[in-house]
Protein backbone atom coordinates (compact mmCIF):
# COMPACT_ATOMS: atom_id res chain seq x y z
CA UNK A 1 0.00 0.00 0.00
CA UNK A 2 1.87 3.19 -0.95
CA UNK A 3 2.12 5.58 2.17
CA UNK A 4 0.81 9.50 2.08
CA UNK A 5 2.50 11.72 -0.14
CA UNK A 6 4.44 14.34 1.76
CA UNK A 7 5.44 17.68 1.08
CA UNK A 8 8.63 17.20 0.40
CA UNK A 9 7.50 15.12 -2.80
CA UNK A 10 5.18 17.93 -3.72
CA UNK A 11 8.49 20.21 -3.10
CA UNK A 12 10.56 17.75 -5.53
CA UNK A 13 7.60 17.49 -8.16
CA UNK A 14 6.85 21.31 -8.47
CA UNK A 15 10.59 22.43 -8.41
CA UNK A 16 10.05 24.19 -4.82
CA UNK A 17 11.02 24.36 -1.51
CA UNK A 18 9.37 22.24 0.88
CA UNK A 19 8.67 25.80 3.11
CA UNK A 20 6.84 27.46 -0.74
CA UNK A 21 4.52 24.02 -0.46
CA UNK A 22 3.77 24.98 3.09
CA UNK A 23 3.03 28.76 2.82
CA UNK A 24 0.16 27.69 0.19
CA UNK A 25 -1.44 25.62 2.10
CA UNK A 26 -1.41 27.73 5.05
CA UNK A 27 -4.41 30.27 4.84
CA UNK A 28 -3.00 33.86 5.36
CA UNK A 29 0.66 32.86 4.03
CA UNK A 30 2.07 34.62 0.82
CA UNK A 31 3.39 32.99 -2.05
CA UNK A 32 3.11 33.93 -5.94
CA UNK A 33 0.90 33.15 -8.28
CA UNK A 34 3.24 31.25 -10.18
CA UNK A 35 4.60 29.25 -6.94
CA UNK A 36 0.34 28.17 -6.12
CA UNK A 37 0.07 27.44 -9.65
CA UNK A 38 3.12 25.07 -9.74
CA UNK A 39 2.50 23.79 -5.97
CA UNK A 40 -1.79 23.02 -6.25
CA UNK A 41 -0.49 20.97 -10.06
CA UNK A 42 1.54 18.94 -8.29
CA UNK A 43 -0.14 18.41 -5.31
CA UNK A 44 -3.13 17.33 -7.54
CA UNK A 45 -0.90 14.75 -9.68
CA UNK A 46 0.43 13.05 -6.63
CA UNK A 47 -2.95 13.26 -4.70
CA UNK A 48 -1.26 15.11 -1.91
CA UNK A 49 -3.33 16.72 0.78
CA UNK A 50 -2.16 18.81 3.92
CA UNK A 51 -1.85 17.38 7.43
CA UNK A 52 -3.89 19.87 9.35
CA UNK A 53 -3.41 18.59 12.47
CA UNK A 54 0.23 18.52 12.00
CA UNK A 55 0.34 21.55 11.05
CA UNK A 56 -1.74 23.25 13.70
CA UNK A 57 0.92 21.51 16.26
CA UNK A 58 3.41 23.49 14.10
CA UNK A 59 2.06 26.84 14.08
CA UNK A 60 0.15 26.36 17.61
CA UNK A 61 -3.42 27.06 15.78
CA UNK A 62 -5.73 24.72 14.82
CA UNK A 63 -7.66 27.27 12.78
CA UNK A 64 -10.63 25.52 14.36
CA UNK A 65 -13.62 27.60 16.17
CA UNK A 66 -16.03 25.77 18.82
CA UNK A 67 -19.40 25.88 18.49
CA UNK A 68 -21.85 25.25 20.63
CA UNK A 69 -25.28 24.99 20.57
CA UNK A 70 -28.73 24.18 22.58
CA UNK A 71 -31.62 24.24 20.25
CA UNK A 72 -30.90 22.78 16.40
CA UNK A 73 -34.61 22.33 16.46
CA UNK A 74 -35.34 25.63 16.30
CA UNK A 75 -35.34 26.73 12.95
CA UNK A 76 -33.00 29.83 13.68
CA UNK A 77 -29.76 27.68 14.50
CA UNK A 78 -29.00 25.88 11.27
CA UNK A 79 -29.53 29.41 9.16
CA UNK A 80 -26.56 30.62 12.08
CA UNK A 81 -24.81 27.98 11.40
CA UNK A 82 -24.60 27.98 8.07
CA UNK A 83 -23.55 31.67 8.24
CA UNK A 84 -21.26 31.55 10.41
CA UNK A 85 -19.72 28.28 8.82
CA UNK A 86 -19.55 30.44 5.49
CA UNK A 87 -18.16 33.77 7.62
CA UNK A 88 -15.42 31.58 9.55
CA UNK A 89 -14.22 30.20 6.36
CA UNK A 90 -13.51 33.39 4.62
CA UNK A 91 -11.38 33.83 7.25
CA UNK A 92 -9.67 30.61 6.60
CA UNK A 93 -10.92 29.11 9.73
CA UNK A 94 -13.39 26.02 9.89
CA UNK A 95 -16.37 25.08 13.05
CA UNK A 96 -16.15 22.05 15.13
CA UNK A 97 -20.29 22.06 16.06
CA UNK A 98 -21.20 20.60 19.54
CA UNK A 99 -24.90 20.21 21.13
CA UNK A 100 -25.39 20.78 24.54
CA UNK A 101 -28.01 20.14 27.52
CA UNK A 102 -29.50 23.62 28.57
CA UNK A 103 -27.86 22.64 32.14
CA UNK A 104 -24.48 24.50 33.00
CA UNK A 105 -22.99 21.30 34.22
CA UNK A 106 -23.55 19.90 30.88
CA UNK A 107 -22.57 22.97 28.77
CA UNK A 108 -19.50 22.99 31.01
CA UNK A 109 -18.55 19.12 29.85
CA UNK A 110 -19.06 20.01 26.12
CA UNK A 111 -16.97 23.25 26.76
CA UNK A 112 -14.13 21.64 28.33
CA UNK A 113 -13.91 18.90 25.81
CA UNK A 114 -13.88 21.86 23.18
CA UNK A 115 -10.62 22.77 24.80
CA UNK A 116 -9.12 19.94 24.56
CA UNK A 117 -9.59 19.55 21.25
CA UNK A 118 -7.35 23.14 21.30
CA UNK A 119 -9.84 24.95 19.32
CA UNK A 120 -8.70 28.90 18.17
CA UNK A 121 -12.36 30.25 19.57
CA UNK A 122 -15.83 29.24 20.95
CA UNK A 123 -18.77 30.39 19.98
CA UNK A 124 -21.54 29.55 22.78
CA UNK A 125 -24.73 29.93 20.80
CA UNK A 126 -28.12 30.31 23.25
CA UNK A 127 -25.69 28.47 26.65
CA UNK A 128 -24.52 29.99 29.21
CA UNK A 129 -20.87 29.54 31.10
CA UNK A 130 -20.14 28.77 34.53
CA UNK A 131 -17.69 31.42 36.22
CA UNK A 132 -15.17 28.51 36.92
CA UNK A 133 -15.32 27.76 33.08
CA UNK A 134 -15.29 31.25 32.37
CA UNK A 135 -12.17 30.95 33.97
CA UNK A 136 -10.62 28.10 32.44
CA UNK A 137 -10.88 29.62 29.25
CA UNK A 138 -9.65 33.07 29.78
CA UNK A 139 -6.40 31.76 31.46
CA UNK A 140 -6.08 29.01 28.15
CA UNK A 141 -6.36 32.12 26.13
CA UNK A 142 -9.32 30.49 24.08
CA UNK A 143 -11.60 33.67 22.95
CA UNK A 144 -15.37 32.97 23.85
CA UNK A 145 -18.29 34.45 22.37
CA UNK A 146 -21.77 34.26 23.30
CA UNK A 147 -24.42 34.13 20.74
CA UNK A 148 -28.02 35.03 21.08
CA UNK A 149 -27.48 34.84 24.69
CA UNK A 150 -26.40 37.27 27.71
CA UNK A 151 -25.28 36.49 31.48
CA UNK A 152 -24.62 38.37 34.75
CA UNK A 153 -21.29 40.05 34.99
CA UNK A 154 -19.96 38.20 31.51
CA UNK A 155 -16.01 38.15 31.25
CA UNK A 156 -17.16 37.55 26.96
CA UNK A 157 -18.20 39.82 24.44
CA UNK A 158 -21.85 39.07 23.83
CA UNK A 159 -24.07 39.33 20.64
CA UNK A 160 -27.35 39.42 20.55
CA UNK A 161 -30.47 41.26 19.22
CA UNK A 162 -32.01 43.80 20.64
CA UNK A 163 -34.29 41.64 22.37
CA UNK A 164 -35.84 44.76 24.54
CA UNK A 165 -36.40 46.97 22.09
CA UNK A 166 -38.14 43.91 20.12
CA UNK A 167 -40.45 42.87 22.76
CA UNK A 168 -41.25 46.76 23.12
CA UNK A 169 -42.24 46.82 19.00
CA UNK A 170 -44.91 43.66 19.99
CA UNK A 171 -46.06 45.54 22.27
CA UNK A 172 -46.88 49.30 20.49
CA UNK A 173 -48.07 47.62 17.35
CA UNK A 174 -50.37 45.10 19.47
CA UNK A 175 -52.11 48.02 21.42
CA UNK A 176 -52.25 50.08 17.90
CA UNK A 177 -54.00 47.75 16.34
CA UNK A 178 -56.44 48.20 19.31
CA UNK A 179 -55.79 44.98 20.99
CA UNK A 180 -57.25 44.48 24.25
CA UNK A 181 -56.56 41.18 25.85
CA UNK A 182 -53.07 40.54 25.17
CA UNK A 183 -50.72 37.49 26.61
CA UNK A 184 -47.33 35.97 26.20
CA UNK A 185 -46.00 32.87 25.88
CA UNK A 186 -42.33 33.64 26.77
CA UNK A 187 -39.30 32.38 26.34
CA UNK A 188 -37.54 30.49 28.44
CA UNK A 189 -36.75 32.66 31.91
CA UNK A 190 -33.83 30.76 32.36
CA UNK A 191 -32.82 33.20 29.51
CA UNK A 192 -31.72 36.32 28.75
CA UNK A 193 -33.47 36.13 25.79
CA UNK A 194 -36.63 35.13 26.95
CA UNK A 195 -36.37 37.48 29.99
CA UNK A 196 -35.38 40.33 27.92
CA UNK A 197 -38.14 40.04 25.21
CA UNK A 198 -41.08 39.34 28.01
CA UNK A 199 -39.17 42.40 30.00
CA UNK A 200 -39.39 45.07 26.51
CA UNK A 201 -42.88 43.84 25.84
CA UNK A 202 -44.54 44.23 29.50
CA UNK A 203 -42.73 47.46 30.02
CA UNK A 204 -44.19 48.97 26.23
CA UNK A 205 -47.67 47.57 27.83
CA UNK A 206 -47.33 48.90 31.37
CA UNK A 207 -46.52 52.60 29.88
CA UNK A 208 -49.87 52.71 28.19
CA UNK A 209 -51.30 51.22 31.39
CA UNK A 210 -52.07 48.06 30.26
CA UNK A 211 -50.65 44.55 32.21
CA UNK A 212 -50.66 41.11 29.69
CA UNK A 213 -54.05 38.79 30.58
CA UNK A 214 -51.16 36.38 31.11
CA UNK A 215 -47.35 35.40 30.99
CA UNK A 216 -46.46 31.52 30.60
CA UNK A 217 -42.92 30.07 30.31
CA UNK A 218 -43.15 28.54 27.15
CA UNK A 219 -39.41 27.25 27.82
CA UNK A 220 -38.55 27.23 23.82
CA UNK A 221 -40.15 23.79 23.29
CA UNK A 222 -42.91 23.69 20.96
CA UNK A 223 -45.22 21.05 23.26
CA UNK A 224 -45.02 23.70 26.25
CA UNK A 225 -46.34 26.14 23.68
CA UNK A 226 -49.10 23.98 22.30
CA UNK A 227 -50.23 23.24 26.39
CA UNK A 228 -49.58 27.03 26.99
CA UNK A 229 -52.02 27.56 24.29
CA UNK A 230 -54.74 25.70 25.30
CA UNK A 231 -54.34 26.97 29.14
CA UNK A 232 -54.75 30.59 27.18
CA UNK A 233 -57.59 29.49 25.68
CA UNK A 234 -59.31 27.47 28.77
CA UNK A 235 -58.93 30.76 31.46
CA UNK A 236 -58.15 34.18 29.71
CA UNK A 237 -59.61 34.52 26.24
CA UNK A 238 -56.80 36.39 24.35
CA UNK A 239 -57.21 38.49 21.47
CA UNK A 240 -53.22 38.42 20.64
CA UNK A 241 -50.49 36.19 21.90
CA UNK A 242 -46.91 37.32 21.56
CA UNK A 243 -44.31 34.36 20.82
CA UNK A 244 -41.27 34.38 22.45
CA UNK A 245 -39.61 32.95 18.81
CA UNK A 246 -41.24 32.10 15.98
CA UNK A 247 -40.70 27.80 16.67
CA UNK A 248 -42.97 28.11 19.35
CA UNK A 249 -44.67 30.58 17.28
CA UNK A 250 -45.54 27.89 14.62
CA UNK A 251 -47.04 25.51 17.02
CA UNK A 252 -49.61 28.39 18.49
CA UNK A 253 -50.86 29.02 15.49
CA UNK A 254 -51.36 25.24 14.73
CA UNK A 255 -52.92 25.01 18.10
CA UNK A 256 -55.48 27.64 17.27
CA UNK A 257 -56.06 26.53 13.98
CA UNK A 258 -57.28 22.94 15.40
CA UNK A 259 -59.66 24.72 17.25
CA UNK A 260 -61.46 26.27 14.43
CA UNK A 261 -59.70 29.84 15.52
CA UNK A 262 -58.39 31.94 12.56
CA UNK A 263 -55.27 33.44 13.37
CA UNK A 264 -55.03 37.13 12.20
CA UNK A 265 -58.64 37.38 12.62
CA UNK A 266 -59.82 36.12 15.62
CA UNK A 267 -56.66 35.76 17.65
CA UNK A 268 -53.20 37.59 16.30
CA UNK A 269 -49.85 35.90 16.80
CA UNK A 270 -46.51 37.86 16.53
CA UNK A 271 -43.15 35.62 16.75
CA UNK A 272 -39.85 36.30 17.29
CA UNK A 273 -36.46 35.65 14.74
CA UNK A 274 -38.22 35.68 10.98
CA UNK A 275 -36.55 31.88 10.09
CA UNK A 276 -37.95 31.41 6.58
CA UNK A 277 -40.94 29.15 7.34
CA UNK A 278 -42.30 32.25 9.00
CA UNK A 279 -42.74 33.32 5.47
CA UNK A 280 -44.59 30.61 4.12
CA UNK A 281 -47.79 30.78 3.39
CA UNK A 282 -48.85 28.18 5.58
CA UNK A 283 -48.11 30.39 8.45
CA UNK A 284 -47.50 34.03 7.25
CA UNK A 285 -45.98 35.41 10.31
CA UNK A 286 -45.82 38.41 12.13
CA UNK A 287 -42.66 38.12 13.94
CA UNK A 288 -39.54 40.28 14.88
CA UNK A 289 -36.65 40.01 12.43
CA UNK A 290 -32.86 39.15 14.64
CA UNK A 291 -30.43 40.43 12.51
CA UNK A 292 -28.79 37.69 11.98
CA UNK A 293 -26.14 38.65 9.25
CA UNK A 294 -25.20 41.59 11.21
CA UNK A 295 -24.79 39.15 14.53
CA UNK A 296 -22.51 36.91 12.69
CA UNK A 297 -20.16 39.53 11.11
CA UNK A 298 -19.93 41.48 14.76
CA UNK A 299 -19.32 37.49 16.29
CA UNK A 300 -16.74 36.59 13.93
CA UNK A 301 -15.42 40.42 14.20
CA UNK A 302 -14.88 39.76 17.71
CA UNK A 303 -13.29 36.64 17.46
CA UNK A 304 -10.62 37.59 14.94
CA UNK A 305 -9.88 40.32 17.38
CA UNK A 306 -9.37 38.72 20.57
CA UNK A 307 -7.25 36.27 18.22
CA UNK A 308 -5.13 38.11 16.90
CA UNK A 309 -5.02 40.83 19.96
CA UNK A 310 -5.88 38.81 22.85
CA UNK A 311 -5.16 41.83 25.30
CA UNK A 312 -8.38 43.59 23.64
CA UNK A 313 -10.49 41.19 24.44
CA UNK A 314 -12.22 43.69 26.73
CA UNK A 315 -15.87 42.33 28.05
CA UNK A 316 -18.78 43.99 26.02
CA UNK A 317 -22.66 43.49 25.00
CA UNK A 318 -23.18 44.06 21.48
CA UNK A 319 -27.28 44.20 20.66
CA UNK A 320 -28.31 44.79 17.64
CA UNK A 321 -32.07 45.97 16.75
CA UNK A 322 -34.17 43.96 14.17
CA UNK A 323 -36.94 45.14 11.97
CA UNK A 324 -40.83 43.99 13.14
CA UNK A 325 -41.96 42.11 9.84
CA UNK A 326 -45.53 42.48 9.45
CA UNK A 327 -47.70 39.33 7.43
CA UNK A 328 -51.00 38.60 7.85
CA UNK A 329 -51.00 36.31 11.42
CA UNK A 330 -51.44 39.61 13.45
CA UNK A 331 -54.13 42.13 13.13
CA UNK A 332 -52.84 45.42 11.24
CA UNK A 333 -53.47 48.71 13.27
CA UNK A 334 -55.57 51.12 11.14
CA UNK A 335 -53.84 53.09 8.29
CA UNK A 336 -50.41 50.81 8.86
CA UNK A 337 -47.94 51.32 5.99
CA UNK A 338 -44.58 49.18 6.01
CA UNK A 339 -42.65 51.84 7.46
CA UNK A 340 -44.08 51.46 11.04
CA UNK A 341 -46.79 52.65 13.41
Amino acid sequence: MKLKITSAEVAERAGVSQSAVSRVFTPGASASKKTIEKVRKAAAELGYRPNVLARAMVSGRSRIIGLVVAYLENQFYPIVLEKLSNALQEQGYHILIFTAPNSTDGIDGVIQDLMDYQVDGIVAASVSLSSDLAERATQAGIPVVLFNRGQDNSPFVEVTSDNIAGGRQVAEFLLEAGHERIAHISGWQGSSTGRERQQGFNAALADAGVASVATLDGMYKRDVAIACTETLLRDHNPDAIFVGNDHMAFAVIDALRAKGIVVGNDISVIGYDDVPMASWGAYDLTTIRQPVNRMVDATVSALMSHIENPQNAEPRREAIEGPLIVRGSARKPKGWTNEGI
